[in-house]
């Protein structure tokens, strides 16, 4: 349940990412972090981090050739694993995922994947998310209350990576449970069991889906990343088993969670709701803004310092890391008119919430139309949908650099 006690703000300690009170009052931290704290530190556990706040200082960091994801190489090792620490033998592939590799590998990588991630081969998917969501709307015909999350939101991304991924309708229940693996057990006190036991079974399942589709191709992503080609080269095994990895973690956990904080945000401005049944041509803009104004990552990957930089008079140390709140940037008033309120025909929106940069995500165009698909479809079958308790109830997971709701339990009519 959401507390009410405000935030005890203070640029004296690190702001507690980690802590049930921050994932709650997120906004307010970042209101004060925009106009007295540009630059302050965080604590994740017991890592501290710099955080940057405001909008150009976020993009800066993104572009800004002084900073890096690998830290190895920020400290100058060349041949240096993104992450900070040893992983098992068995699932050092995830430690290469294109999203922790700087230029030129993150070039070579990127240039390989987006020959598989065509405007064809989103656009083929947008049939079967109006399929998915109709089917999922026609099941709740004669429910009165539901755990929106897990009856809707959840579902639809579920599917549809499924089918990025070419997978038989046979592997649906084992690829369940590599997208829990992927996307529940890789923080917390299971982190343990699922790096030493749960990952070596995801990856051994990723490794036959890739076996299976080089010698049986579809149409789907998966055999696209596999017959990618730039002058020759190809990406390799453990190179595939990330991206697919990647796919599940980023294409997943993004959608699912743009569609459960798109609902409450639309329920929770109930005049923009009726601008969206009035003109019906504004979805697109209004799921922009839900991006911009709650979406659900609100932290970049780590970045790390490659030489000393003193920002906004605080030093940033070689080596340090570093995290841009995209968040707090998309209601930076420097550049967004009257920033926290919600205007499903803003114009323009340069928001971040798709991050900027090398980095900026390559699946944005398909996390938007299933939201868009989701929530017209959603709203247009549910006119009476309301939230089942007071806002002040709904409780907000408690994982630093994202907005994730725990569930959505809402009345349908």
């Amino acid at each position: 349940m959401m507390t009410t006690t405000p935030p005890a703000f203070s640029a004296d300690r690190p702001i507690p990412m980690g802590s049930p009170d921050f994932a709650q009052h997120k906004y307010d931290w970042y209101r004060w972090m925009l106009e007295e704290a540009p630059v302050c530190q965080g604590k994740i556990g017991p890592m501290k981090i710099h955080l940057v706040s405001r909008y150009e200082d976020c993009r800066m960091v993104l572009t800004d050739e002084r900073f890096l994801r690998n830290r190895g190489r920020a400290k100058g090792k060349e041949d240096a694993s993104p992450l900070p620490f040893p992983l098992p033998k068995s699932v050092m592939a995830i430690a290469r995922s294109m999203i922790l590799e700087d230029d030129p590998e993150h070039r070579r990588l990127r240039n390989l994947v987006s020959k598989a991630f065509t405007a064809h081969a989103v656009a083929r998917l947008s049939d079967r998310v109006e399929e998915l969501s109709s089917r999922l709307l026609d099941d709740l015909e004669e429910k009165k209350e539901v755990d929106l999350l897990e009856a809707y939101s959840r579902p639809i991304p579920t599917r549809i990576i499924a089918e990025l991924v070419g997978l038989a309708d046979s592997d649906v229940d084992e690829f369940d449970t590599s997208l829990h693996v992927l996307t529940k057990g890789l923080s917390g006190i299971g982190i343990l069991r699922t790096l030493l036991w749960d990952l070596r079974a995801t990856n051994k399942f990723v490794r036959k889906l890739i076996s299976h589709k080089r010698t049986e191709p579809g149409e789907d992503i998966l055999s696209g990343l596999i017959e990618a080609e730039e002058e020759g080269d190809r990406l390799g095994e453990d190179e595939l088993v990330a991206m697919v990895f990647l796919l599940i973690i980023a294409g997943f956990e993004t959608t699912l969670h743009l569609i459960t904080n798109g609902v409450r945000t639309l329920l929770e401005n109930p005049d923009q709701l009726e601008r969206l049944r009035a003109d019906p041509e504004l979805w697109d803009s209004a799921v922009e803004e839900i991006v911009r104004h709650r979406g659900p990552v609100h932290g970049t990957k780590l970045q790390y310092a490659k030489e000393d930089i003193v920002l906004h008079g605080t030093k940033i140390d070689r080596g340090s890391p570093i995290m841009p709140m995209l968040a707090a940037a998309n209601h930076d008033p420097r550049v967004f008119e009257d920033p926290d309120a919600f205007d499903i025909a803003r114009s323009p929106n340069h928001h971040l919430g798709f991050g900027f940069g090398m980095h900026f995500c390559l699946g944005k165009q398909l996390a938007l139309m299933e939201t868009r698909i989701a929530l017209k479809n959603l709203f247009d079958r549910k006119p009476d949908l309301r939230l089942a308790v007071d806002s002040s109830e709904l409780s907000i997971v408690n994982v630093p650099g994202w907005h994730r709701h725990e569930s959505l339990p809402v009345l349908l009519g």
